[in-house]
């Protein structure tokens, strides 16, 4: 200990510690203050950018393949405004601030900025309560198998489309069996895991796989002769609370085909024989067990699970999409590669 330092009174060197973290609180508002001017500067210049423009096509670009995807003028307007309200509020986090997931949240709410940042706040709220962020790590559903048997259900192929196809056998449940095996906290967990898995590795895989941006699934709902009046208290409750967490915190994810219109936009190979299809998946227990899809290929995934900062871009606003971290999946940055105007 110098002599100055020992000739301190121990207030002073309270007071000068206090001085030293102040100043360093004041660093990190001045950097975050930074990135937000800088982000809010970038989304004008796009604004006005997009004014003289129509149609965009987008070229995301993961480690060796370039990811189509086409974008109406007027929506990425509302998400470039809609992101400069959530930057100024707080309210987006890194992982979160990605195109098409604020244009669903848009369109959920269409297009009324008031109530979309409401809903959008609740998502994040909701998100953090539920664990919804580290649940693909943190939840184990065990009881997986069994619960197969008495609620048929799964992935299985792509559409015409390249979009993942899910199906669900609601003609099949067996509720009282199903709630012997898992509970609806569980299964609810469950639920959400499978839509963040969807997020992060089966809307990348069949992006991929189908050289344009997919982000929506398919779910074919085998529901004849069933309405909420066929299952017992406890099943009811939980598609209820399933139905909520969908519309609520992932909207615009699902889309519902009828068996009438199925070969329509799925491929037989792809649809299982009971749903009027020629694919029976008897290597592994039948269709719904399978999981077959594009986030089944090793090469696809290992291109998924690379770092996303290696995406080639131009863009003025590449540094909005994350700027402090890289995604593992989706389009990790804006990347404008060429134009078109309709």
């Amino acid at each position: 200990m110098s002599g100055l330092e020992g000739a301190l009174s121990h207030d002073e060197r309270r007071d000068r510690k206090s001085d030293v973290e102040n100043s360093e609180d004041e660093r990190r508002r001045t950097k975050i203050g930074s990135f937000k001017k800088k982000a809010l500067n970038a989304s004008t210049k796009l604004t006005h950018s997009l004014k003289k423009r129509g149609r965009r096509k987008i070229d995301c670009r993961f480690p060796s393949v370039s990811i189509e995807d086409i974008r109406d003028a007027e929506e990425e307007r509302a998400v470039n405004a809609f992101r400069q309200e959530l930057i100024a509020k707080d309210l987006l986090p890194v992982r979160h601030d990605e195109y098409h997931t604020m244009l669903r949240f848009l369109k959920a709410r269409k297009f009324d900025m008031e109530k979309t940042i409401q809903m959008w706040s609740e998502m994040l709220r909701w998100r953090i309560e539920f664990g919804a962020d580290t649940i693909l790590e943190d939840f184990e559903f065990t009881e997986w198998s069994q619960v197969l048997r008495h609620y048929p259900q799964g992935y299985h192929g792509v559409d015409k489309e390249g979009r993942p196809v899910y199906i669900e056998r609601l003609s099949h449940v067996e509720p009282d069996k199903l709630m012997q095996i898992t509970t609806i906290d569980r299964y609810i967990k469950y639920h959400v895991q499978e839509f963040e898995l969807a997020l992060h590795q089966k809307f990348p895989a069949c992006s991929i796989a189908s050289k344009r941006h997919i982000g929506s699934t398919t779910t074919v709902l085998d529901a004849h002769g069933v309405g909420l009046g066929s299952y017992n208290k406890s099943v009811a409750e939980l598609l209820t609370i399933m139905q909520k967490i969908d519309g609520n915190y992932y909207p615009e994810v699902l889309g519902t085909k009828y068996q009438s219109k199925l070969l329509e936009v799925i491929d037989s190979s792809q649809l299982p024989v009971f749903l009027g299809g020629s694919c029976t998946c008897s290597d592994v227990g039948g269709c719904l067990n399978s999981n077959k899809g594009p986030w089944n290929d090793v090469e696809i995934m290992k291109g998924i699970s690379s770092d996303a900062s290696t995406a080639e871009s131009g863009s003025d606003v590449d540094y909005l999409s994350s700027p402090t971290g890289s995604r593992k999946t989706g389009c990790s940055r804006l990347a404008p590669v060429h134009e078109e105007d309709t």
